[in-house]
């Protein structure tokens, strides 16, 4: 069964390929979040079928190369691994986003290629699709993006701030782990990203949960309505037998003698209904009045 984590990738991994610089910022993303990426290695390494076939699609169109090693043919399932060691495509790829060749490619984000909001919009899918997961909404809301590069995570969270959202930083086992925890903001990633169907899928288990929520809160508040009803019942019938014990039911009043039989006969019934069985039916309060009373008599016997 595939994961929801699964269903989002494929998602936008269905968006298109059109401009020059989107492409760059979101195989820029893929960098910053893959396994390596440094000036002797690029490695990719993924699980997800729909990612591995648009990595050397996104390549070609982003630095107009191909990967030195790629997955064999028929690998479909596990881990497939893409990389590049070839000096002069490295040294294309890494100038081109920005860096010097011969100093660290990874420490900041080059915020000068990420003007444009569709490009900062592609930068996060890439990043998302390299190195993010998101849980089922079904079991709880939490989606994540994780990143050996310490300083680059910064920057990224500094970058989503100022897009308008409120991510949180935790470091998790040597690598540097931004996430949402808020499903109003996993909603609007995953829109801004390009997953808008996965969003909506959110929205909607979000509600199914609310309305899930209100039916339970409201049978158990019916049903504590209902065992407060019984045992206010059950109260009302032991005092009536001990009246009746005591050769006492038959001396009451008729009124309160005939309030007295029909509980008796009607233990599950609310005093509002053993009000309209009287003859002629009265208010709750009346029946009310007349229970207190039977209670009061049943106490002086004691």
């Amino acid at each position: 069964m595939q994961s929801f984590a699964y269903k989002v990738k494929k998602e936008l991994c269905r968006v298109g390929l059109p401009r020059h610089c989107c492409c760059r910022a979101e195989a820029y993303g893929v960098l910053l979040y893959c396994n390596t990426f440094n000036s002797q290695e690029i490695r990719i390494i993924t699980e997800n079928p729909d990612f591995s076939a648009r990595l050397p699609r996104l390549f070609k169109k982003a630095f107009d190369l191909r990967f030195d090693f790629l997955p064999e043919q028929e690998s479909g399932r596990g881990k497939m691994v893409f990389r590049i060691v070839d000096p002069q495509k490295l040294e294309r790829i890494i100038s081109q986003l920005g860096y010097d060749m011969h100093q660290n490619t990874v420490l900041h984000v080059n915020f000068g290629i990420l003007e444009e909001e569709c490009c900062r919009n592609a930068l996060l899918r890439g990043a998302f699709l390299s190195g993010g997961s998101v849980t089922d909404p079904e079991k709880r809301y939490h989606l994540e993006l994780s990143s050996s590069h310490t300083q680059a995570s910064r920057e990224m969270s500094a970058l989503l701030t100022e897009m308008g959202f409120s991510p949180r930083s935790v470091m998790r086992g040597g690598n540097s782990v931004i996430y949402f925890k808020q499903c109003e903001h996993i909603e609007n990633f995953l829109t801004t990203i390009g997953a808008p169907a996965a969003a909506v899928e959110i929205m909607t288990t979000k509600l199914d949960k609310e309305i899930r929520n209100e039916a339970n809160r409201a049978m158990n508040c019916d049903m504590a309505n209902v065992n407060k009803t019984l045992d206010a019942a059950q109260v009302q019938c032991d005092a009536i037998e001990k009246l009746r014990s005591a050769g006492k039911l038959e001396q009451l009043p008729t009124k309160l003698r005939e309030t007295a039989i029909l509980r008796l006969e009607n233990p599950e019934l609310s005093l509002g209904q053993i009000a309209e069985r009287c003859d002629p039916p009265v208010t709750k309060s009346c029946i009310n009045h007349r229970m207190r009373k039977l209670l009061e008599t049943a106490r002086e016997l004691a």
